[in-house]
């Protein structure tokens, strides 16, 4: 099977478990009888898993060289531990499983990133139309399963989750081998990612994600209780999800017009909108609309910061940066955005919610605009100095 193909499969079945599990856990952890803190503490874990334990597997698959048998060990490990979940709807034994879970699976997705623009060599530009495979599987499934729950319920998402996922471990032995040469040390990648430019993008990023807080965690709960159905909700995802397809299919004619800091801009702007209408809106046709937003907040964004990161790291720490970016962001920020929502969201709401979030994504685009600014500046003002010295 052609490496891209292999690739392609893998993003498939990860996003089809995802697109399971991001509309429909929480609404499950719900429906059992949790509290909004419960669940928000729930998904904090899990997302606190992911902002640590990459780190830590990515420093030690770039330092013995260990990439592809870290990939398949925390595959099959993930999923024997999810089982664990048809055995219990307590509470406290469900936060135990999702904190072992998190630590295999916290790296799946910086390892397949990082093994993409490995494999692409020069064809990196492409990766938004790799990456579509999962963005395709995640509407099939949010579709599927939101019809599902609405004819049986909400109790399938798990088994159906534990069958997807091994799946995808199985596919992980496939993943083709990249060549690697000698151990590196942690701090080799590390000072590259302490550079002004990367930590202000993360900074950035960080809050990007954690506006993405209410939305990932309770957007299927918020419209459950306005009145719409599982099946309503299903399609609102996967509406959301085929515009992100759009601007990663076309990604190659995007990237070779504007540069990845201009389409960064551009996302956390269009984020910004997306959440502050969102927090006003509660007809059908006005939730439908703001999903199409989803092809900047999520399509634009996720494919520059994977291309931007990338350019920023040094060939033989690659696993390390994409570790570190999504740590970051889709660990640490969307962790916060748990936690916060978690807490006020019996207390003020989803529409008080969804209007914060979008003065966040405002903020990280202030950020990206001024370090953009400033960085132009500083190289205009060099190279002007260095012709007036000849």
């Amino acid at each position: 099977m052609p490496v891209k193909w292999r690739l392609s499969a893998l993003y498939f079945f990860y996003f089809a478990v995802l697109g399971i599990y991001l509309p429909y856990f929480n609404l499950y952890c719900y429906h059992l009888g949790f509290s909004g803190f419960e669940i928000g503490i729930i998904s904090a874990l899990r997302t606190l898993a992911t902002a640590l334990f990459p780190l830590i597997w990515g420093a030690a698959a770039d330092r013995f060289n260990i990439r592809r048998p870290v990939f398949i060990f925390c595959h099959f490990t993930a999923t024997a531990i999810w089982s664990f979940y048809l055995l219990t709807t307590d509470f406290w034994f469900m936060l135990a499983i999702t904190g072992f879970y998190g630590i295999f699976y916290a790296p799946l997705i910086s390892f397949l990133e990082s093994f993409s623009m490995d494999l692409l060599g020069r064809e990196k530009n492409r990766y938004g139309r790799l990456r579509a495979w999962g963005s395709i599987s995640f509407i099939i499934m949010v579709t599927a399963v939101g019809r599902a729950i609405d004819l049986f319920s909400a109790d399938i998402i798990i088994a159906l989750i534990l069958a997807g996922s091994l799946i995808q471990a199985l596919l992980s032995v496939n993943v083709p081998k990249t060549a690697r040469t000698g151990r590196i040390p942690f701090s080799s990648g590390a000072k590259n990612l302490l550079s002004k430019q990367v930590v202000i993008f993360l900074l950035a990023a960080f809050l990007m994600l954690v506006s993405h807080g209410t939305y990932y965690g309770f957007f299927s709960i918020h419209l459950e209780n306005i009145g719409y159905s599982s099946t309503f909700i299903g399609f609102a995802w996967a509406l959301a999800v085929l515009a992100e397809i759009g601007i990663m299919v076309y990604s190659v004619p995007i990237f070779k017009r504007f540069s990845h800091e201009g389409v960064l801009i551009a996302a956390f702007a269009l984020t910004g909108m997306r959440w502050l209408i969102l927090a006003g809106a509660e007809s059908a046709l006005l939730i439908l609309f703001t999903q199409l937003f989803h092809a900047f907040s999520y399509g634009a964004f996720h494919v520059a910061s994977i291309l931007y990161i990338d350019r920023l790291t040094p060939p033989e720490a690659k696993t390390l940066g994409q570790a570190v970016n999504n740590a970051v962001t889709y660990g640490l920020g969307i962790m916060t955005g748990f936690l916060v929502n978690g807490y006020f969201f019996e207390i003020t709401g989803a529409a008080a919610l969804f209007a914060f979030s979008g003065f966040l994504a405002m903020a990280g685009c202030l950020l990206m605009i001024f370090e953009t600014a400033a960085r132009k500046k500083a190289q205009k003002d060099s190279e002007s100095g260095s012709t007036t010295i000849k």
